[in-house]
């Protein structure tokens, strides 16, 4: 079992920065999948970003591509969100997500079996 801690939110400009972690507990961090999701007041939970245990296979959400990058520290427990260019469509609540074992589609918030708190990431205009 994984426990996950978002930190690294706040308010930013539009064309800002913020990085997001997520920190897990646990000796066995380096076998989960992790991914990144958002929700925003009145929407579903929305798929940004995945990487996967060693770090090899990464994927985004088209919405983000060439703006956000995702990255982990298995000696850390860390996963990381580096978000650049922010717009204030990006505002959201932001959730990382452990999966221990093969995630069949990346995208699918059912498909993880371990979810952090959230953490507003507000950008505004």
């Amino acid at each position: 079992q994984v426990q996950l801690v978002e930190s690294g939110g706040g308010l930013v400009q539009a064309g800002g920065s913020l990085r997001l972690s997520c920190a897990a507990s646990g000796r066995t961090f380096g076998s989960y999948n992790i991914a990144w999701f958002r929700q925003s007041p009145g929407k579903a939970r929305e798929f940004v970003a995945f990487i996967s245990r060693s770090g090899a296979n990464i994927d985004y959400a088209d919405s983000v591509k060439a703006r956000f990058t995702i990255s982990r520290d298995n000696a850390k427990n860390t996963v990381y969100l580096q978000m650049n260019s922010l717009r204030p469509a990006d505002t959201a609540v932001y959730y990382c997500a452990a999966k221990n074992g093969a995630v069949y589609s990346v995208v699918t918030p059912n498909n993880y079996d371990y979810w952090g708190q959230g953490i507003q990431v507000t950008v505004s205009s």
